[in-house]
C-alpha cells in the first residue's frame, strides 16, 4: 500500500526544472472588475473608429439611408483643390510649432530648474494658460491681435512699431495662430520636464559646477542627454498635436483669411457640418489617422537606438 502512495505522489509531482503552476485566485476577480472599463472603452472609443471606418465608404448625411460607394469618397477628396491647401497649412502651422512652440518649454523647464527661490510661484505663472478654458484663451487673444484696437498693436505703437494686421494678413495669420497655441500649450510640457528634471543626480552638476563648467555646457552635457527620452516623446506627441489642430483656426480666423489657415481638421468639420458629406470627412480621417500612424511607427524606430542609448 505505501509503494503504491509513493508512485501516485511520485506521478503528481512536477518534474525537475518545471515548478508547480499556482492559479491565481485574483484571476476571474481582475476579468469581471476589468469588464465594465473595456466595455465602455470599446463602446466609446473602438466602435466608432469602426464606424469611421466604414462610414469612409458610404454616402450619408445621417440622416438619408447610407449608400454604399466604395472608393469614391477618396477619389472626391484627392480631386478637391483645398485639400492640398489644407495639407500644406497644416505642415506650416507644424513647422512653426515646432521651431517657436518645441524648444521654449525646455528653455522654461531647465530656467526654474536652476532657480533657488520661488520656483513654485514661477510654476504655477508657467501652468496658468493651460487652466483657461481654450475657447476663453483663443477669444481673448483674438482681441489682442485685433488690428485697430488690440492689445499688441497698442504696446508695440509706444516704441513706434506696427501696427500690424495680424489676423487680416495671410502672412501674418498663420504665425499668430501658433503663438497663442505655444502660449496656451506650453505650461504643461513644462512640469513635464521639470519632473524628468528631478531623475538627474545633482552630484554631476555639482562636479560640473567645481570643475568650473559653464551653466550652458551643464545644460548641455547633463541636463539635454538624460531629457533625451523625454524631448523624443514629446516631439512625437506634439507633431501629432499640431497636425490635430483646430480650434486655434475655427475660432480666430475660421480658416481665413483667403484659406491661409485652413487645416485638415477644419476641412473635416467643413466636409460634416456645412456640406453635410460625412462620408467625406470620415475619408479624410481615415487618411489622417494612416498618416499619423505610419509617421509614428517610423519616428519610433528611427529614434529607438538614439533613445535608449
Amino acid at each position: 500500500m505505501t509503494a503504491v502512495l509513493q508512485r501516485k505522489e511520485r506521478a503528481a509531482a512536477p518534474a525537475p526544472g518545471h515548478p508547480r503552476r499556482r492559479r491565481s485566485p485574483y484571476g476571474l476577480a481582475s476579468v469581471l472588475f476589468l469588464a465594465p472599463l473595456v466595455f465602455v472603452f470599446a463602446v466609446f472609443s473602438w466602435w466608432p473608429i469602426i464606424q469611421s471606418g466604414l462610414l469612409a465608404f458610404q454616402r450619408t448625411n445621417l440622416v438619408a439611408v447610407a449608400e454604399w460607394v466604395a472608393w469614391e469618397n477618396f477619389a472626391n477628396l484627392f480631386a478637391d483643390p483645398l485639400l492640398g491647401t489644407a495639407v500644406v497649412n497644416t505642415a506650416w502651422f507644424t513647422v512653426l510649432a515646432l521651431l517657436f512652440g518645441f524648444p521654449v518649454p525646455v528653455f522654461l523647464a531647465v530656467v526654474m530648474s536652476q532657480l533657488r527661490r520661488g520656483s513654485a510661484v514661477f510654476r504655477v505663472l508657467v501652468y496658468l494658460p493651460v487652466a483657461v478654458p481654450p475657447v476663453v484663451a483663443i477669444m481673448m487673444w483674438k482681441f489682442f491681435y485685433n488690428a485697430d484696437y488690440g492689445l499688441l498693436n497698442n504696446l508695440l505703437g509706444v516704441v513706434g512699431l506696427g501696427p500690424y494686421p495680424w489676423l487680416q494678413d495671410t502672412a501674418w495669420a498663420m504665425p499668430s495662430l501658433v503663438l497663442e497655441a505655444t502660449w496656451a500649450g506650453a505650461g504643461g510640457t513644462v512640469l513635464i520636464y521639470l519632473a524628468a528634471l528631478t531623475a538627474v543626480p545633482k552630484e554631476l552638476y555639482e562636479a560640473a559646477e567645481s570643475d568650473g563648467a559653464s551653466i550652458w555646457r551643464r545644460v548641455w552635457h547633463i541636463t539635454l542627454p538624460h531629457l533625451r527620452g523625454v524631448l523624443l516623446l514629446m516631439l512625437l506627441l506634439q507633431v501629432i498635436g499640431t497636425f490635430q489642430v483646430f480650434t486655434e483656426p475655427f475660432v480666430m480666423t475660421d480658416g481665413g483669411p483667403e484659406d491661409s489657415t485652413v487645416t485638415v481638421l477644419l476641412l473635416i468639420y467643413r466636409y460634416a457640418f456645412v456640406y453635410g458629406d460625412y462620408g467625406m470627412a470620415a475619408a479624410l480621417s481615415v487618411l489622417l489617422a494612416v498618416v499619423l500612424g505610419a509617421l509614428s511607427a517610423v519616428y519610433l524606430r528611427a529614434t529607438r537606438t538614439w533613445s535608449s542609448s
